[in-house]
C-alpha cells in the first residue's frame, strides 16, 4: 500500500501517514461495524482519502493538489506475498512493534470477529483486563504510527508465530464456543481457521509448526459430528461414536504428523503445535477408547511441558496421569493448580470427575456446581449437569 500511495502522490511521508491513519481507523471502526467484505480495498480507499485530505489541508503545492484530484479511489495495490485478504490482515496486525499477546488479542478482535468477552476467556483473564489491553494496543498503533503494509516474503517468518496463535484461538472458539448466546460448536470459525492454515501451509511449506497446527485442527475437526448428542449435550472423547469420525481428515492429519516425525528423527525438534497434533494422533489411532496408548500420551505431554510449562498443559497432563496412575495421583497434581485455574471451568470439571472416581461425592458435586457456573457453552453445561445429577 505504501509503495502504491507513494507512486500516486509522490511523497513517502504522506503515503506512510495515510496508511497508518487508515489502519488506525480500521482498529476503531471494524470492531463495532464489522470487517468489510473486501478489507484490503477498504484500507486502500481510506488511505487514499486520508492522503487527499492531508494534501488539501497543507495546501502548499499546487501540483500536489492536482495529483490528489486525479487519484482513482478504486485502485488497488498488488497483493504482495499474501494473496488472501483476511490472512494479509492477520499478518499485518501481528506487527513486531506490539507485544505478542497484544497483537493476538487485537487481531482476534479486528479480523477474527471475536468479542472482548470471548477473547478474555481464551486468555483466562477478566473482560475489563482484556478491554484495557486492546485499548492500549490501539493507542500504541496511533502513537507509533504503525503503518498498514502488505507483508513481504521476508516479513512472514518473524510474524508467523503470532499468526498461528490467532488462527488457533479462532479455531478453538469454533471447536467449543464460550459465549452463552452462541451455538455450542461454531463450524464457520473452525472451517475458516482451517482454510487460513492451509494457505499458510502453501506459503511456508517447510515450517513445522504450520504443518503441526494444520494436523491438530484436522484431527480435532474430524470428530466434530460426534461431539454433540441429538439432545444437545457434549459427548466427551471416550464416549464418542468413532464410526462417525471423518476418516479422510484423520488420514490427512496422520500423514502430516508422520511427516513431522521424520523431521524430528533428522534432528529438527518439534514445536508446541506439532506435539499437540501427535497427542491427537494417538487418540484418533485407537479403535476404541480403552485401546488409547496413555503412556505415549503422557510422554508427549512431558515433552510439551518442557516447551510450554503452562497450567493448562499441566491440567491436560493430569488427565493422562489419572489413566495410568489413578485419580488420587492426578488429583494431587490438579490441586496444585488451584491458584491459577480456580476460575477456569475445565479445571473444576476435571477436579469434579477425579473426586467422583474417588467416591468423594459431596466434594465432586460442589466442583460440578462451580464448573457449571463458570462454563458458557450450553452443550458442556448440559453434560456437566447430567454428570452431577448422577452422583446420587
Amino acid at each position: 500500500m505504501v509503495a502504491a500511495l507513494t507512486k500516486r502522490f509522490g511523497d513517502l511521508d504522506i503515503a506512510e501517514e495515510a496508511a497508518a491513519e487508515a489502519f488506525a481507523t480500521a482498529v476503531e471502526r471494524w470492531p463495532a461495524d464489522g470487517v468489510p467484505p473486501n478489507p484490503g480495498a477498504w484500507l486502500t480507499t481510506t488511505a487514499n482519502r486520508k492522503a487527499i485530505d492531508r494534501i488539501r489541508r497543507e495546501n502548499k503545492r499546487d501540483d500536489k493538489q492536482k495529483r490528489a484530484q486525479m487519484v482513482d479511489d478504486d485502485a488497488h495495490e498488488p497483493p504482495g506475498a499474501v494473496d488472501d485478504e483476511r490472512l494479509r490482515l492477520i499478518f499485518t496486525c501481528c506487527h513486531p512493534a506490539l507485544a505478542c499477546e497484544t497483537r493476538v488479542a487485537l487481531t482476534l478482535r479486528m479480523v477474527g470477529g471475536l468479542t472482548v468477552p470471548e477473547i478474555a476467556r481464551a486468555f483466562l483473564v477478566q473482560e475489563a483486563t482484556m478491554g484495557r489491553r486492546i485499548t492500549r494496543a490501539k493507542e500504541k498503533i496511533k502513537a507509533a504510527r504503525i503503518p498498514y503494509r502488505v507483508p513481504s516474503a521476508d516479513d512472514l517468518p518473524a510474524r508467523v508465530s503470532g499468526v498461528l496463535a490467532v488462527v488457533f484461538l479462532v479455531f478453538n472458539e469454533g471447536y467449543l464456543a464460550t459465549g452463552p448466546g452462541t451455538d455450542p460448536i461454531r463450524h464457520d470459525l473452525s472451517a475458516e481457521a482451517i482454510r487460513l492454515t492451509r494457505l499458510l501451509r502453501a506459503l511456508l511449506p517447510e515450517n513445522g509448526e504450520v504443518a503441526g497446527l494444520l494436523a491438530l485442527m484436522l484431527l480435532t475437526e474430524a470428530r466434530r459430528t460426534a461431539r454433540v448428542s441429538a439432545a444437545g449435550e457434549l459427548v466427551p472423547l471416550g464416549e464418542q461414536d468413532r464410526a462417525a469420525w471423518d476418516v479422510a481428515l484423520i488420514a490427512e492429519g496422520h500423514r502430516l504428523v508422520r511427516e513431522r516425525l521424520v523431521c524430528a528423527a533428522a534432528g529438527v525438534a518439534p514445536g508446541r503445535y506439532q506435539i499437540l497434533a501427535a497427542i491427537n494422533a494417538v487418540h484418533t489411532s485407537a479403535r476404541v477408547a480403552r485401546d488409547t496408548d496413555w503412556s505415549q500420551v503422557l510422554a508427549l505431554y512431558d515433552q510439551l511441558t518442557r516447551l510450554d510449562p503452562s497450567p493448562i498443559i499441566a491440567l491436560n497432563r493430569a488427565i493422562a496421569v489419572a489413566e495410568l496412575d489413578g485419580p488420587d495421583v492426578a488429583l494431587t497434581a490438579v490441586d496444585r493448580l488451584e491458584d491459577t485455574l480456580a476460575g477456569y471451568h475445565a479445571y473444576q470439571a476435571t477436579r469434579a470427575d477425579l473426586l467422583r472416581r474417588l467416591g468423594r461425592t459431596d466434594e465432586s458435586r460442589a466442583a460440578y456446581d462451580r464448573a457449571i457456573e463458570l462454563a458458557g457453552n450450553t452443550a458442556e453445561i448440559a453434560y456437566l449437569a447430567r454428570r452431577r445429577d448422577r452422583l446420587g
